[in-house]
């Protein structure tokens, strides 16, 4: 290999198949951010393994895709439990001997228990299904990864790990975590040819966050509420991880990027005396 070729990022034959021949995996790929994923990653040419928890969903999904052209495969599967990851990466490297990209978007606030009123036991509901899972699925995968001569690897957790959350502390300590482990992870794996970045989303409309539905009457504040004015859509926090996943991003690794429509940037929590909690939209202080 020529100074010339080490030094040169990899070509980009098809801008508008980024992704051209690659298997990607997905988590929670069924619906939301994860579904749009999915979809995304499937029109720019990769064959989509995804995993959700919902069959309903997750064969909607994988019909969706392939009518649109695209190739994909469900696997309904518990991110949560060892032994059904182990299951499902068996099911995928059984079809290919590697993956070329890797997300983690599962995730959720709740059941959301205030810190003084909550217990072990809901502490660990926070880490199987905002931490564990990411360690489970990314070991599953890993090796396999690096012996197919490297990839990407994509972490969706959430802005309250890259600021200061007054809501859930427990939450937004598996958030921060799973952030750490992203860039701890991309320092010690570059050298294997692995890339690993995360996404911190916020005030992005899913069925999980219906910003929409609890904004009624107050949409004027969206200029007020983020920096760019209006909410965010799971193709938003999509577009970003065909960024990081694709060799647009070849020379871009350890770094945690806050979807947010400048939120972070722009303050985020405010003590409301009204309401008695920390909002992230006032409607009125």
């Amino acid at each position: 290999m020529t100074s010339e070729e080490v030094s040169s990022p990899p070509p980009i034959d098809n801008w508008n198949r980024l992704l051209d021949g690659r298997v990607a995996v997905v988590t929670g790929g069924a619906g939301g951010i994860g579904g749009a994923v999915s979809s995304l990653f499937a029109q720019h040419g990769a064959h989509v393994e995804f995993i959700d928890i919902d069959a309903e969903a997750a064969h909607a999904k994988e019909a969706e895709i392939l009518a649109a052209g695209g190739s994909a495969r469900a696997h309904v599967a518990d991110v949560r439990d060892a032994a059904e990851v182990a299951r499902v990466a068996a099911d995928v490297l059984g079809a290919h001997p590697y993956v070329s990209v890797l997300v983690n978007n599962v995730g959720d606030y709740r059941p959301l228990v205030r810190f003084r009123e909550s217990t072990p036991e809901s502490w660990k509901e926070m880490y199987d299904i905002n931490l564990f899972h990411i360690f489970a699925v990314t070991h599953a995968f890993l090796n396999p990864m690096i012996e197919g001569g490297g990839g990407s690897i994509v972490n969706i957790h959430s802005v309250e790990g890259m600021r200061g959350y007054p809501g859930e502390p427990v939450y937004g300590s598996m958030k921060a975590a799973a952030a750490a482990f992203t860039t701890d992870l991309a320092a010690g794996m570059g050298r294997h040819g692995i890339r690993v970045n995360g996404i911190g989303p916020d005030l992005t409309q899913t069925a999980q966050v219906d910003y929409i539905g609890t904004s009624v009457g107050s949409e004027h504040l969206w200029e007020a509420w983020a920096p760019v004015g209006r909410v965010g859509w799971p193709e938003d926090q999509a577009r970003v991880a065909l960024f990081l996943a694709s060799d647009l991003s070849s020379f871009v690794t350890g770094h945690n990027v806050p979807v947010d429509g400048g939120t972070k940037a722009g303050g985020g929590w405010f003590w409301s005396p009204t309401a008695g909690r920390f909002v992230n939209r006032p409607k009125g202080l």
